[in-house]
């Protein structure tokens, strides 16, 4: 007979055979107090090896610095890690290395792994689906995770300073992209070299205050204006708000003004007015929507608006001219302006979709944009990553999409992108509730800027796909079938395969399903309440429609069994985009709505467009964005414009502002569509001369004939009156903060402003260069003088470029790309700082940084 004993271990026996465990795989796993010890004191590094080999090199270095071994043999326990590329499956000292969605890749134990005993370290060196030149390239917060226990983040990965878990880049292989990569890396020197031009320039200008954005005309007259508290402001009724407006700025900048309306105030009334006073009016007679005439004498400033939103650029003019300085009087220069916005568009796009950065940061972005005239602020709610407006009567858009974490299922959070990490508290997460974003909405009306909302989809649509799965699945549970299938996005039995650009298998919204419409109702009209809450109207919808996977719906049985029905222009697969976009564009022309997307959402393509007429809306607006020149797809917005669309120039060689500041391992952002995007490249582009833009490859190789590089001719914009202006784009894969945010906005967004008011006399197929490097001159000094200090006053965060510096004959000589601001220096590598006033005797290495405020850039070091 058997002893109790050994039946209870037979017992356990069978259990553990049952649970398809062996023993080793009990010893091949942690406890949570060895996985937090591990993940605490162990340490996960990262570096780039070759990039010019013929798949991109770099390694995982894992060091055992902790009391806790790692067991071998298949255990249950997992290392994840966020990588912006794709990395192709290995298998490397026992550990299996696999993608799992997105930027999510996961490393595994197999039963050959040897374990990592305390003090050992293994290496994985593994290869990735495209270059890895700068440290964002590589996201923070990896963890790892067992089944049944917390997952734990590797402490030395928890951090924004990425050098910290990612190797220096300090060899040519390292450092470019490809051979030959005609960019060169930026140094200390070469921008000493490139900044002499603009400082020599700037060293001849005169560096009072100027109107940002530069108006159409402007005379100044000798003599100054002096405003106090003497002063009164008088307005016509309508006015209220604007004069409002201009009060609390005047406040904030020292002087505080009695406000009343003047008697009168009809359209075309001359209002009067004694003492000193600034008089706002409106007069149609004055020009076009948004037009102004401002004069500023002695004792009298009088601004006189078209409409109200001209007598606010008007205000804003006035404004333009007050130093960043708070004092009880300021001294305005006596002029005449008469000035209207180059275009009707003037806008900037702001994805909090992939990062979430909270309302704060986008109520600043907005009163920036006011200071500028800018006045469309396209708001990328959604995406794969993330989906973040409160939509009454559909919680889980929010409650799951609005999250990311570790959760396999996605039944409580999405999974984890973007260097989140595995808890709901890691960066990027969160969403503007109903009330946040009717407060945006008016906080922007107030400043005649128009709230454009973008739901993305059907591609990039992966948080709404899940979250609905989620409210499917929970609803099914319950009983509820009918309900469980209302606002479903995804087919159950789809097959179809596909992988977006971004690495995702399954963001697609199905859209042979009547529940897909359904939602896309439900969506529009939430949004057309808030906009009604807030005092104003819903004008403009953005379906996003762009990188859509290729493969999307081949697979899918409710699109098969829709082209069964014989319906007219859904024949196969290819005709359900501009299905798609002509269910949406009914929806919203039905609720009197504009509709918008990106290009590619419009074509069928590269060169042919859908059928404009098929689209109930009055008007259809693309964002005209892919223009690498060397692609051939640069014409897009002129073929949009020719077919009757109404682009929105949005091009990303110079309108990314997620792109680098300048070519830099060091600097944040994507470098896909250009090497960098500086502040005068921006201040550079020619709406009007779009193809004259084509200055370099992605290579950095000179263009000199577009349609020799091309092999054939570019269309001509046919329709210029199509044409609605511009606007700059920030996405926000690789920003993680509000001050991350707003160092890649900022300065960029003001020359953004510039093109967008102002056509400067030296654009055109030709342009003169030398008129434009004297401008950008002046441009530059208004900036470091005046417009970056009033950046810094209101408390956020901007970019300031780090100095150039050399070395000669034992002299520092340094220079700023930004002339006037101030450069300093440290003998002591950074223990101390002094002024840089001029050549500066040195003998040894010496590090340079500039400062505004308690802002400073870089730091950077010279050595003799």
């Amino acid at each position: 007979m058997k002893s109790a004993g050994q039946h209870i271990a037979m017992r356990l026996g069978a259990l553990t055979l049952a649970l398809g465990l062996t023993q080793s795989a009990f010893a091949a796993n942690l406890n949570q107090q060895q996985l937090s010890e591990f993940a605490g004191k162990a340490q996960l590094r990262f570096a780039v090896v070759n990039n010019l080999a013929a798949k991109p090199q770099a390694q995982l270095t894992l060091t055992n610095d902790s009391a806790a071994d790692l067991p071998a043999g298949q255990g249950d326990w997992r290392i994840y890690f966020h990588s912006v590329r794709k990395l192709d499956p290995t298998l490397v000292e026992g550990l299996s290395l696999r993608h799992v969605q997105g930027d999510l890749h996961e490393l595994s134990p197999t039963a050959g792994f040897k374990g990592l005993a305390k003090g050992a370290s293994l290496l994985v060196p593994y290869t990735a689906g495209a270059h890895l030149v700068s440290y964002t390239d590589f996201m923070p917060r990896a963890f790892i995770a067992q089944q049944g226990l917390n997952p734990e983040v590797f402490a030395n990965t928890n951090t924004e300073t990425l050098q910290d878990f990612v190797a220096p880049f300090t060899k040519p292989e390292q450092l470019q992209r490809f051979a030959p990569d005609l960019y060169p890396i930026a140094t200390a020197a070469t921008r000493y070299e490139g900044n002499l031009a603009v400082n020599a320039a700037a060293a001849k200008l005169d560096t009072s205050a100027k109107i940002i954005p530069s108006p159409a005309e402007v005379k100044y007259r000798k003599g100054t204006a002096v405003i106090d508290s003497s002063w009164k402001i008088s307005y016509a009724g309508r006015l209220t708000s604007e004069a409002k407006y201009l009060a609390d700025q005047l406040k904030t900048a020292g002087i505080t003004l009695e406000i009343k309306p003047a008697h009168g105030g009809a359209a075309g009334d001359v209002l009067v007015a004694s003492g000193k006073t600034i008089e706002l009016q409106v007069d149609a007679s004055v020009g076009e929507a948004e037009a102004y005439k401002l004069s500023i004498a002695a004792e009298k400033i009088t601004i006189v608006g078209s409409d109200n939103a001209g007598a606010f650029y008007g205000i804003q003019s006035v404004l333009s001219l007050l130093p960043a300085q708070v004092s009880s009087s300021h001294s305005l220069p006596q002029l005449t302006v008469s000035d209207a916005p180059r275009y009707r568009w003037r806008g900037m796009m702001y994805d909090m979709g992939r990062n979430f950065h909270g309302k704060d940061v986008t109520l600043r972005l907005i009163e920036q944009m006011a200071r500028y005239k800018l006045n469309k602020l396209h708001l990328h709610l959604t995406e794969d990553e993330g989906w973040r407006l409160e939509i009454p009567g559909l919680p889980e858009l929010t409650d799951v999409g609005g999250k990311r974490c570790f959760d396999l299922s996605e039944q409580t959070c999405l999974l984890t992108q973007l260097g989140t990490g595995p808890h709901k508290s890691g960066s990027g997460n969160g969403y503007y509730s109903t009330a946040d974003f009717i407060e945006i909405i008016k906080f922007a009306s107030a400043r005649h800027i128009e709230v454009i909302p973008e739901i993305d989809m059907p591609g990039h649509a992966r948080a709404a796909v899940k979250s609905m799965e989620a409210r499917y699945k929970k609803l099914l549970k319950a009983g509820k079938k009918a309900e469980a299938e209302q606002y479903l996005l995804s087919d159950p039995l789809d097959k179809s395969e596909y992988m977006t650009v971004q690495n995702y298998t399954d963001n697609s919204i199905n859209v042979c399903l009547p529940s897909t419409y359904a939602f896309v109702d439900k969506v529009v009209y939430e949004l057309q309440q808030m906009y009604r809450k807030a005092g104003t109207t819903l004008v403009t919808f953005h379906m996003g429609g762009d990188e859509v996977g290729v493969g999307s719906w081949t697979a899918s049985p409710a699109c098969n069994a829709l082209f069964a029905k014989g319906e007219m222009g859904v024949a196969g697969p290819a005709d359900l985009k501009p299905y798609f976009v002509s269910k949406v564009a009914a929806i919203t022309a039905m609720r009197g709505l504009d509709l918008a997307g990106w290009e590619d959402g419009l074509m069928y393509d590269a060169s042919n467009t859908f059928n404009r007429s098929q689209f109930a809306n009055k008007h259809v607006l693309a964002n005209a964005w892919d223009n690498i020149w060397e692609w051939g797809v640069a014409d897009r917005a002129y073929r949009l414009a020719n077919a009757g669309y109404e682009p929105i120039l949005s091009a990303a060689t110079h309108l990314y502002f997620d792109h680098p500041h300048e070519a830099n391992p060091e600097e944040r952002g994507y470098y896909w569509a250009a090497r960098y995007t500086d502040a005068n490249k921006v201040f550079g582009f020619m709406p009007d001369n779009f193809y004259a833009n084509a200055d370099k490859t992605r290579n950095g190789a000179a263009i000199d004939d577009l349609e020799a590089l091309v092999g054939r001719a570019m269309p001509a914009l046919e329709k210029p009156e199509n044409l609605r202006g511009i606007q700059g784009q920030v996405w926000s894969e690789t920003i993680r903060s509000a001050a991350q945010l707003e160092q890649m906005i900022y300065p960029r967004l003001i020359p953004l402003a510039e093109r967008a008011w102002h056509k400067a006399a030296w654009e055109g197929d030709k342009p003169n260069t030398a008129a434009r490097m004297a401008d950008w001159a002046a441009f530059s000094v208004q900036l470091s003088n005046k417009e970056l200090p009033k950046l810094a006053a209101l408390g956020g965060s901007f970019y300031l470029p780090p100095p150039g510096a050399i070395i000669q004959k034992g002299k520092l000589l340094a220079n700023s790309s930004l002339p006037g601001l101030t450069i300093e220096v440290s003998l002591d590598q950074g223990e101390t700082w002094r002024e840089y006033t001029g050549a500066l005797a040195v003998e040894s290495v010496v590090s340079v940084r500039t400062r505004l405020g308690d802002a400073t850039s870089r730091v950077v070091t010279a050595a003799p």
